[in-house]
């Protein structure tokens, strides 16, 4: 017997983890069809895509982020620029969870290096609206469940997750209460105001945006948690110029400068707030 098609390996994976999924239109539970689409008494159906990911959007969406943005930033990523972050992520998941949401996951790669670091088998998920980062994400690992979709119109279970990962991304707090487990934890990631220093400062020289502060948003996390704990991550690496680029494609703070060759940065600080509430 021949190696299964990404297609093929995708179907089985979703099939051993159906129980995670509701129709996002109608909140039945929902089967895998061997034909690969995964379907509800109510016969919605949604397909598995050829690149191995599940499509649960009810309607087209525009992304303002492009496939190129996407593999940008998966090259980033893996060149170890957020290891650090990773490791600490890693260590506060904590051994006693089993099923991890990326909400908000993009091309996939901080959840992909987050489990990676992790001494136990877990059930990893990524979730995004762009659909150009999922097939990001597909394209790159065969081992994690990667869906298209809107959680305000959820495909997935209350109280499915052990934890959900919120990186660098927008939340919606509502619909993570009503997905965690009752001992869950959500951590989500926030820039604090080093962060990319060395790239906003020419991006957005002499404007307020240079100056960044992430107090509103901390505060509003802060606001639906009994329980916060705020860890701060802040260091700066040597950057390849051969990246540059690529850190430029990855973030729309790249998209507002002119002129990308007059660019010297020989290194970037990356300061971050991981905040974990419960």
């Amino acid at each position: 017997m021949g190696k299964l098609s990404k297609r093929e390996a995708s179907i089985r994976n979703i099939n051993a983890h159906q129980k995670l999924f509701q129709c996002p239109i109608c909140e039945s539970e929902m089967v895998i069809e061997d034909k690969g689409a995964i379907r509800c008494p109510e016969n919605h159906s949604f397909d598995i895509a050829k690149q191995g990911y599940i499509n649960f959007m009810t309607k087209p969406v525009h992304s303002m982020y492009s496939k190129e943005l996407f593999e940008s930033r998966y090259e980033v990523i893996q060149s170890g620029l957020y290891d650090k972050v990773h490791e600490k992520i890693a260590k506060l998941i904590g051994a006693e969870t089993e099923t991890i949401l990326d909400a908000g996951c993009g091309e996939g790669s901080h959840l992909m290096k987050i489990t990676d670091r992790m001494n136990h088998r877990v059930i990893p998920v990524g979730i995004d609206i762009a659909k150009e980062g999922i097939a990001t994400a597909a394209k790159h690992t065969e081992q994690k469940l990667w869906c298209v979709g809107d959680l305000a119109n959820s495909p997935f279970k209350k109280q499915t997750f052990d934890c959900i990962l919120n990186f660098l991304s927008p939340a919606n707090y509502l619909e993570f209460q009503r997905l965690l487990t009752p001992q869950g934890k959500v951590i989500k990631v926030v820039p604090q105001e080093g962060y990319l220093q060395q790239l906003r400062k020419q991006a957005y020289a002499q404007s307020e945006k240079e100056h960044y502060t992430n107090e509103q948003t901390v505060n509003r996390f802060k606001e639906q948690y009994t329980k916060v704990d705020v860890h701060r991550i802040n260091y700066t690496l040597p950057i390849d110029p051969k990246f540059l680029p690529n850190l430029l494609g990855m973030t729309p703070l790249g998209w507002h400068v002119k002129n990308t060759d007059e660019i010297q940065i020989r290194e970037i600080t990356i300061d971050l707030d991981i905040l974990v509430g419960q």
